[in-house]
This record gives structure tokens, sequence and C-alpha cells, in this order.
């Protein structure tokens, strides 16, 4: 590989990104990735507090494209692709970082999942993608990549992830879906799939810390994935590279998932 080749890989690529809440994010790993080869941003927040702490990280990364955007607001929403589209006039890459539940219910047992919970957990987390993506398809003029975020909880059961994991195997079957229906446009949809992370959503479900260490003792690579390591992925994706693959859940978690039960040491 040239030493170009390493370098700009997103150059005059633009993206929006959304779901990022301080620079532990793993959507601020991406943001960065993405801009140090070269991509232009813009960046979603929700609500004034929010807006406050991705202002200036947004600004470290060359950007001053900010919009306040609720998913569950059509308005907003609107609004959003509209500004995009005055702006840009086209969008290369969309990353959805988005995810919620009521933090009372990412404890105890699945089965006390309220109905209200879990309309809402659903519609942020998995229905945003696919309200998104409709909305960025008229703009991807030239193709583009969509990156959204799974867990291993989407699939197999995860102490207190609850209705976070029947969410999470809805978007990871959308992401299916998507990439079917997207791919004559030229747009990929893509999952990536981190272990635990020290994130504030992960900090939400209950018996975090234990997750996190009992993954970094057990995953083969005896470490949790990386904010660097889950930049590179998106880049990948994003980038030209990643120009044949869609329709995949992308696992980054150091091997985790390959075990059927933890390591000798630790049984």
């Amino acid at each position: 590989m040239s030493s170009e080749a390493g370098l700009g890989l997103m150059k005059g690529r633009r993206g929006l990104i959304m779901g990022l809440a301080n620079d532990k994010s793993i959507a601020w790993g991406i943001a960065k990735a993405l801009a140090d080869q070269g991509a232009e941003l813009a960046f979603s927040y929700q609500g004034e507090a929010f807006g406050k702490r991705v202002e200036p990280l947004a600004a470290s990364l060359g950007s001053d494209f900010l919009m306040d955007v609720d998913v569950l607001d059509d308005d907003s929403l609107a609004r959003a692709f509209d500004q995009i589209g005055a702006r840009w006039g086209s969008l290369d890459f969309l990353v959805h970082a988005i995810a919620y539940s009521d933090k009372n219910e990412l404890t105890g047992r699945f089965i006390n999942t309220t109905r209200d919970n879990f309309k809402n957990s659903l519609t942020i987390s998995c229905y945003s993608l696919i309200d998104l993506a409709r909305r960025a398809q008229p703009l991807m003029t030239n193709g583009g990549s969509i990156i959204t975020l799974t867990y291993a909880g989407s699939n197999r059961v995860t102490p207190f992830y609850n209705v976070m994991g029947v969410a999470k195997a809805a978007l990871e079957s959308s992401v299916r879906y998507l990439a079917n229906d997207l791919g004559p446009d030229g747009i990929r949809v893509n999952a990536i799939s981190p272990g635990p992370m020290k994130t504030l959503a992960g900090a939400a479900i209950g018996g975090a810390r234990k997750t996190y260490r009992h993954t970094e003792a057990n995953a083969p690579m005896r470490a949790n994935a990386t904010l660097e390591a889950i930049g590179g992925t998106a880049v990948w994706l994003c980038s030209q590279w990643g120009a044949c693959t869609t329709g995949e859940i992308v696992l980054v978690d150091g091997g985790y998932h390959v075990l059927g039960m933890p390591q000798s040491e630790h049984l």
C-alpha cells in the first residue's frame, strides 16, 4: 500500500454523524477516524445540553455544521435533510449511533419490559435507521454508505441487556433488508458490532463494569475493542475499500463471539 493510499481515503466525501455524546462515544471514534482520512462532517445532536457538548468536538474536527435533530419528530428530520441538501447538495455516508431504552428496564428481568418502553426502544433504536435511510437515499446520488451500531446481545442472552437485545436484533435484520433495497442505488448498509464499551450508553446497562471485565479477560485477544479500531472499521466501510460489502454485521470484539465458554482459567 502506498503512503497516499493510506491517507485521505475519505477526501472529498461528506457525511452525517448522529449520536455523538462525548469524546468516549463510539460515534466520536468513528467521526475522528473519518475526519483524519479527509471526510467533511456534519453532526446532529438532541437538545441544547448535548449541543454544548458536541460543538467543541465538531470544531476540533473542522466542522461547524451542527443540527438539533429529534428522530421522533418528522419535521425535525425533514429540516435536517433539507439543510444538508441546501449546504452540500449530496451526502456520501451516514453514521447512525442512536439507541435508547429506559434505564430502569436495563436491570432485572426481560419479562418485565413494559409496552411503552418496548415501543419507544424499538422506535428510537431501530425504526430511526429505516427512516434516516429513506431520507438519505435521495441525497446519495453517487451511491453511499450507511453504518449503524449493534451488539452481540442481539442474538445471545446478555445480562440486563433485555429489550435492547430485541431492538438490536430488529436493527440487524433492518440492515439486511435496507442493504437489499438500496443496493441497486449503490448504497451500502452495514452494522459494526463492538463488544462492551465504556460509553455513556453502555454505563446505563446493569452490571456494565462486570461485563466489561469479563469480556476483556476472556476474549481471544484478551482485550475489548478500542475507539480507534472501531473508527478504522468505519473508514473501511465508508471508503472505496468497502465497495463490495453490504448487509454485513462486522464484529469488532477481540474475538469474544467465537467462545462457547469462558477461558479455562476463568471456569
